[in-house]
C-alpha cells in the first residue's frame, strides 16, 4: 500500500541528451519512478538539452527508447528545457532587480589571471566577488557583463539529504556564480531550479555526484521565495553512483554502455534488467527476485545504502536466467526469431523453447542452444563434436539409428528407454551413446537433454542425421 504523503510527490529524471541511456541513469530514472509510484504521486521526465553542440536527437530517441524498454511510462509529456530559456532569463532578471544577483563586467583575461593567482598560491579557485558590490557605471559604456547570483557570505547551508543524511557546507566555500550568461543564455545551475520549481518537483533524486550543486543551487530557492513566494526547498536523495565490480569507477570495460547493448547484444530481458537496477544500491532483506507490483509498494528511499554499488555482469546475466525461465515460450521466441538465420520455423521454437530456456542466462544462449534446430546436413561440426565421432563411436551410430528406427512411439520417454536398453546390451554407459549422437544430432557438444533432441527433430530427420555420420 502507497504511503500517505502531506503533498503529492512529484520526482523527474532529467538526462543530458548526449549519449546513451546508460546503466546509472537508468537507476536514477527507476528509482524516481518507484518513488513517485510508490506515494501515488507524479513522475516527469525532462530532457536537459541546453548543450546544444553536445545534444542529439539521435540521443534523445534512445533514452526515450531505453526507458520505454524498461516500462519506466511518465505521466505528461517530456519538457525539454532548450525550450524555456527564456523563463529562465526571466528568474534571472528578477533575481537581479531584487539584489539577489548582480552584473559582472569581468573580462575573461582578467577571470584568467585571477584563476593563475589563486593557483600560485594554492587557492581554491573561486570567483572573487570583484563586482560584487561595485556599482555597474564603472564599467565602460556598453561593455559585456554576465549576471552572478549573490550567495551567502557567512554561515553554514545544510541539507538532510534522505540517503546521505545531514550535510553541512560553509557558505564560504560557494563562490558568486553565473546565473545568465553575456549572451543571455541561461546556465545549468539556474535552469535546474527553475524548470523543478515550475513543474512542482518536490522530491530530487539524483547520483550523489550532484550533491554540491545542491548546496548551489539553495540559495536560488531562498532568493525567489523571498521575492515571491512559494519556491519551497524539494527534498534531496543524492544516490552513490555505481562501480565495477573492482571496485573502480564504472568504465566501458565494465559494461558502461548503453542499456540498447544489453537487451541487442546480451539478450537481456526488460524485467530482469529493472529488477537488476532496483537492487543495485537498494535492498528489502535478502530478496533478490521483485517483481514490478512489489517492487513499487515495497520502494522507499530508506531501503538506499550510502556506498557505491557494484555492477556484476554474471549476477546480472544469472537474474536474467532466472526471467527467462519464468516467461511465455511464445514471447522469447518472439525475442529469439531474428537472431537466428532467416526462415527459421518460429512454431518450432515455440515448441523447443521449454528445454532451450532452461540453462540460458540471456537470449544469444537460446539461439544458439536452437541453432541444431534449423542446421541443414551435412552438419557443420565444432572441433570438439568432431574429436567424439571417432571410428568406435561410429560403429555405435550405427546400432543407435538401427535401434530408434524400430521405436513406434516417437517420445523422449521411448527413445530414452530404448538408448539405456541398448547400452545395456553393449554393456557400456549411457553417455557412451549420448555423447557420439549429441554431436552427430548438433554438430555441438552441447544441447538440450538428448531425447528432447531427437523429439524436436523429428523422426525422420534425426535418423538422417544418425545416417550421416554412422559408420
Amino acid at each position: 500500500m502507497a504511503s500517505e504523503s502531506i503533498a503529492p510527490v512529484i520526482t523527474r529524471f532529467a538526462p543530458s541528451p548526449t549519449g546513451f541511456l546508460h546503466i546509472g541513469g537508468a537507476r536514477t530514472a527507476l528509482f524516481n519512478w518507484l518513488y513517485a509510484r510508490h506515494h501515488g504521486g507524479k513522475a516527469l521526465l525532462r530532457i536537459e538539452d541546453t548543450d546544444k553542440k553536445r545534444s542529439t536527437q539521435e540521443a534523445i530517441d534512445k533514452i526515450l527508447e531505453g526507458l520505454e524498454w524498461l516500462g519506466l511510462d511518465y505521466d505528461e509529456e517530456p519538457v525539454f528545457q532548450s525550450e524555456r530559456a527564456e523563463r529562465h532569463a526571466e528568474v534571472a532578471l528578477k533575481l537581479l532587480e531584487a539584489g539577489h544577483a548582480y552584473k559582472c563586467f569581468a573580462t575573461p583575461e582578467e577571470l584568467e589571471e585571477m584563476r593563475a593567482e589563486q593557483r600560485a598560491q594554492k587557492k581554491p579557485m573561486r570567483y572573487d566577488g570583484r563586482w560584487r558590490d561595485r556599482d555597474p557605471s564603472e564599467a565602460p559604456q556598453g561593455a559585456p557583463y554576465t549576471i552572478r547570483l549573490k550567495t551567502p557570505i557567512a554561515g553554514v547551508m545544510t541539507i538532510e539529504d534522505k540517503v546521505q543524511g545531514r550535510v553541512s557546507v560553509a557558505n564560504e566555500e560557494i563562490d558568486d556564480y553565473i546565473i545568465l550568461r553575456a549572451d543571455g543564455t541561461p546556465t545549468y545551475m539556474l535552469a535546474v531550479v527553475v524548470d523543478d520549481h515550475d513543474m512542482g518537483v518536490t522530491h530530487v533524486i539524483r547520483g550523489d555526484d550532484h550533491l554540491n550543486n545542491a548546496f548551489r543551487q539553495l540559495p536560488i530557492y531562498g532568493a525567489m521565495q523571498e521575492i515571491e513566494g512559494g519556491w519551497e526547498d524539494p527534498v534531496y536523495a543524492h544516490i552513490p553512483l555505481i562501480h565495477g565490480s573492482d571496485g573502480a569507477k564504472m568504465s566501458k570495460r565494465h559494461g558502461a554502455v548503453g542499456v540498447a547493448s544489453y537487451r541487442d547484444e546480451l539478450g537481456i530481458l526488460p524485467d530482469a534488467m529493472f529488477n537488476y537496477l532496483l537492487r543495485l544500491g537498494w535492498g528489502y532483506g535478502d530478496r533478490e527476485e521483485i517483481s514490478r507490483a512489489e517492487a513499487i509498494e515495497l520502494f522507499d528511499l530508506s531501503g538506499v545504502g550510502k556506498s557505491p554499488s557494484r555492477f556484476d555482469l554474471k549476477k546480472l546475466e544469472n537474474l536474467n536466467g532466472h526471467y527467462i525461465r519464468e516467461a511465455d515460450d511464445a514471447m522469447l521466441a518472439d525475442l529469439v526469431l531474428p537472431r537466428l538465420p532467416e526462415g527459421a520455423d518460429r512454431a518450432l521454437l515455440v515448441e523447443a523453447m521449454s528445454v532451450l530456456k532452461v540453462r540460458a542466462r540471456n537470449l544469444n544462449e537460446i539461439s544458439e542452444g536452437a541453432g541444431f534446430l534449423f542446421a541443414t546436413r551435412p552438419l557443420e561440426m565444432t572441433e570438439k563434436a568432431s574429436s567424439l565421432l571417432d571410428d568406435e563411436a561410429r560403429a555405435r551410430l550405427a546400432l543407435v539409428s538401427r535401434a530408434l528406427a524400430q521405436e513406434n512411439h516417437w517420445t523422449s520417454e521411448a527413445l530414452e528407454a530404448t538408448t539405456k536398453a541398448l547400452a545395456e546390451e553393449l554393456g557400456l554407459g549411457l553417455g557412451k551413446l549420448a555423447q557420439p549422437m549429441r554431436a552427430a544430432l548438433t554438430g555441438t557438444t552441447t544441447s538440450p537433454g538428448i531425447f528432447d533432441v531427437l523429439v524436436l527433430l523429428g523422426r525422420e530427420e534425426a535418423l538422417a542425421r544418425l545416417d550421416a555420420q554412422a559408420a
